[in-house]
């Protein structure tokens, strides 16, 4: 069997069109990287593909001729057997009273061939949220200047935050990813390139609030921390040295005298969290003791093995070991004491968070979960019209071997950390559920394939953990998006996401109020794209230009957006065409979720990342033009309210 009709046989997709029409055949070489990179799972026998049944709904699933009858069939959870049965026919009937949950599937026939499969019994749509319409204040967590900050905004700042969004009329924050980064890689400080989606960034802890803070150790530093506090764009490797000193510093407090209380909530942490805390912290020692990647790594370390682990805590690096989870329960109790203030304030939505489309190969996810990571493989987009050469997101992402392999635990941990304190969460490319477009390193972005996901699986794995943590999920569900995807992903109850600037028809005309769906989260703009002040003033073109970027629009076509704006929003009785203008144009759509960005409130020009650019522009690490306690007074907060009237809660 040759390379291409293997790889049709798994889902793959070599041959295919990209987002300017041009066809594209993935070299054979390429084909050879993926196909050895994903994981083998035998075909199934008898059935298509992993059993979803969407709970209260009648449930059938169809079995393949290779069957032979009777056919007796059990759903399994660990140990205990939920339910049994038996068909004489080609279809099973799934009893109607199946608890939610996610189960292993063992079928047998009169032949005594026995497979197993996963299988979802799922609420029948996710989290559809406890509100009407209202709107968020999103904001870089990084960039939020303060009096009393490291250079860094922190979890004490996202307390001010809420509070800032609660006197706006906003019923939550939204933030970048807080997932954690390498720790001793601080220039590599995108929060959509993590170490790992399922741990939090220990930057953003607040060192001065723990209770073991060695305030007069620190007097010392005190020029420094002026320093990274008065520079306008986060110095990652100046913070990163203080705060992590201080970090050792109050563990060391910590372990000396901890008050019991202390003491009992780190347990509680410690359990709650296991076994994966327990691994992340691990790794963590590991990945600092031989500083190489973990494929590189004495053999007995490349795969996680809780035994030796037991062993390694119980040696001379248990300290260090109960350092990493350290940070992690006191970054994991800042955010809990964010996300309750909200609560307390009444907000509606209180923390929506996003989630990233991968990992890095060489971080913990990857190396934790071999099986359903692949990291010879990439994740990214072919060619389109703005992005002519494809995409190589640098990012480690999910195979569908491999998760049908591990019943789609990796996926549900990755949802379980994201839901964690979030009333909504933001899968960053929500088409990656339905088809993944990976690229084998060391090719080119438009050298990839499309690889089939087990999309109505992950679908039902989304609702199951949507509907235990309250949370409304949003899909990020840009670019070219295949037919009938967003019904789809509309009918599991996640909520799509609708960026202003992409909505325009054929003639570039601006869609009007009515195109925005209900169940959607609308913005002007995003962290990759133009803020409002740099749009309209055109420094987003004039920056790229100066880069050697192709900005993917003339001067003149600029002009016309502009005009068309003021079109559109004069058809509605608006005429202005400042920020609230557009404000009050999205806050009259039906759609129940409104982001308004702090950078957009403020008039701020550069975009927070610039796509395609790694040291040319400062990425990630920009901070806003104000302190937190400056923010309202600079905001004309009237105007905001009566651009929001629709949807704006009662001041607090």
């Amino acid at each position: 069997m040759d390379l291409y009709t293997t790889a049709k046989n798994l889902g793959i997709q070599t041959e295919f069109l990209d987002g300017q029409g041009h066809r594209h055949v993935t070299d054979a070489e390429a084909l050879k990287i993926i196909l050895d990179a994903l994981p083998v799972r035998k075909p199934y026998r008898f059935l298509k593909q992993a059993v979803v049944i969407r709970s209260g709904r009648p449930a059938r699933t169809e079995l393949s001729h290779a069957a032979t009858f009777p056919l007796r069939w059990k759903i399994v959870a660990g140990l205990k057997v939920i339910a049994v049965g038996e068909t004489h026919d080609r279809v099973i009937g799934w009893p109607a009273d199946l608890p939610v949950g996610s189960y292993r599937l063992h079928l047998t026939d009169a032949s005594s061939f026995t497979e197993e499969a996963p299988l979802i019994v799922a609420s029948p749509s996710a989290f559809d949220g406890d509100f009407d319409r209202c709107w968020l204040l999103a904001v870089q967590l990084y960039g939020v200047r303060s009096a009393r900050n490291w250079g860094i905004g922190d979890f004490t700042d996202l307390a001010g935050l809420i509070e800032l969004a609660g006197h706006l009329g906003a019923d939550g924050v939204g933030l970048n990813p807080l997932h954690a980064l390498f720790d001793d890689r601080p220039a590599d400080c995108s929060p959509y390139s993590p170490n790992s989606r399922l741990f939090l960034n220990a930057l953003y802890i607040d060192v001065e609030k723990l209770p073991e803070f060695q305030r007069g150790i620190f007097a010392t530093s005190s020029k420094d921390i002026a320093r990274l506090r008065a520079s306008d764009t986060v110095d990652y490797i100046g913070v990163a040295e203080l705060k992590w000193r201080a970090l050792r510093l109050a563990f060391e407090a910590f372990k000396a005298g901890a008050n019991n209380a202390r003491r009992q909530d780190f347990e509680k942490f410690r359990a709650e969290r296991a076994p994966l805390l327990s691994r992340f912290a691990c790794f963590e020692v590991l990945r600092h003791k031989f500083n190489k990647p973990w494929w590189e790594w004495p053999e007995e370390w490349r795969k996680p093995d809780d035994v030796k682990f037991a062993r390694l805590r119980a040696g001379t690096d248990a300290a260090e070991i109960e350092f990493v989870e350290f940070v992690q329960w006191t970054a994991d109790r800042q955010l809990q004491s964010c996300r309750d203030l909200a609560a307390r304030r009444g907000m509606k939505v209180r923390l929506y968070l996003d989630v990233a489309v991968g990992v890095q190969a060489d971080g913990f996810d990857a190396w934790n979960e071999q099986v359903a990571i692949s990291r010879h493989l990439a994740v990214g987009a072919p060619p389109d019209s703005l992005n002519t050469s494809g995409q190589n997101w640098g990012l480690a992402g999910f195979n569908a071997a491999g998760l049908e392999i591990k019943s789609f635990e990796p996926y549900r941990d990755m949802l379980r950390a994201s839901m964690r304190y979030a009333g909504a969460i933001r899968l960053d490319h929500v088409l990656g559920l339905k088809r993944l477009y990976l690229v084998p390193h060391g090719f080119a972005a438009d050298n990839g394939v499309y690889v089939q996901m087990p999309f109505e699986a992950l679908l039902a794995a989304t609702a199951l953990e949507s509907v235990a943590h309250r949370c409304v999920v949003i899909g990020e569900d840009l670019g070219t998006v295949p037919e009938g995807f967003r019904e789809q992903i509309a009918d599991w109850g996640i909520w799509s996401y609708q960026v202003m600037m992409f909505e325009r028809d054929d003639q570039g005309k601006f869609r009007d109020i009515d195109h925005y769906a209900p169940n959607a989260l609308v913005t002007f703009n995003t962290h990759d794209l133009s803020t409002y002040a740099g749009w309209r003033s055109f420094s987003d073109l004039a920056l790229k230009r100066s880069l050697g970027i192709d900005p993917g629009e003339s001067d003149d076509a600029r002009w016309h957006a502009l005009a068309l704006l003021t079109d559109v929003l004069r058809h509605h009785g608006i005429d202005r065409h400042d920020l609230n203008a557009v404000v009050g144009f999205l806050a009259r759509t039906r759609s129940r979720l409104l982001a308004i960005s702090l950078e957009d409130l403020l008039g701020v020009i550069d975009q927070p990342n610039i796509p395609g650019t790694v040291n040319e522009h400062p990425n990630w690490r920009q901070r806003l033009p104000l302190a937190i306690d400056e923010i309202a007074s600079a905001i004309d907060v009237p105007a905001l309210k009566t651009a929001t009237a629709e949807r704006t809660r009662a001041a607090t």
